[in-house]
């Protein structure tokens, strides 16, 4: 294994590489970090719930992003790709590139086996401190189940669970619902995961 200490790169080089790249990476504290591919299951998880927010803001000005979009978070210098981005002002992007917007309103994550504890982490804990953003909301692929983090007038964050496919959470602050069964469509979800409390199957 090689010992050479990994090159630092300002947020420039990273952008410059980044551009006239083939694959999308994050990157933080001077360094890249490649993302990989989704399974099936998760990409059509996004492509639901970006559907179901783009029917709704068809005669708003509010707008929806997919995960192509990157944000910066200003505060960290953390530069990622969320799987789903809404804003409603004015949009504010890091240049004329319009390539990295930072005053998201609502992100969305939807969790995969190796992001999951990141996502609700360290991440999240990057998010908190976007001064724009209001609602942070992670949708599940093992089994039906969606959280969903409002931030308060005290700078709190409230949390919303839904577990069920005939249940409803709504973005307040970009208004738009999601119903659980819509972002469920064509889902094959693990059946070990669908059992009761009781089962004897993998957890």
């Amino acid at each position: 294994m090689s010992t050479q200490p990994k090159p630092f790169l300002s947020p420039e080089q990273y952008l410059e590489i980044e551009r006239a790249a083939d694959y999308k990476s994050e990157y933080y504290d001077g360094e890249m970090f490649a993302m990989g591919g989704a399974r099936e299951g998760h990409n059509l998880v996004v492509a639901n719930a970006l559907a179901e927010i783009h029917d709704q803001f068809r005669q708003r000005p509010c707008r929806v992003y997919p995960s192509d979009m990157r944000v910066r978070v200003n505060a960290t210098g953390l530069y990622t790709y969320p799987d789903i981005v809404v804003v409603c002002e004015e949009p504010k992007f890091l240049n004329d590139e319009r390539d990295t917007l930072l005053n998201p309103a609502a992100l969305i994550e939807v969790l995969s086996p190796s992001t999951e504890a990141y996502d609700r982490g360290r991440k999240f804990d990057h998010y908190k401190t976007i001064e724009s953003l209001r609602e942070y909301l992670l949708i599940a692929t093992d089994r039906v189940h969606a959280d969903l983090y409002m931030r308060q007038p005290d700078n709190r964050w409230l949390l919303t669970s839904a577990s069920s496919l005939e249940e409803t959470l709504r973005l307040e602050s970009v208004g738009a619902q999601l119903t659980l069964a819509a972002l469920y469509e064509k889902i094959e979800l693990p059946t070990a995961r669908l059992a009761g409390p009781d089962s004897s199957g993998p957890r």
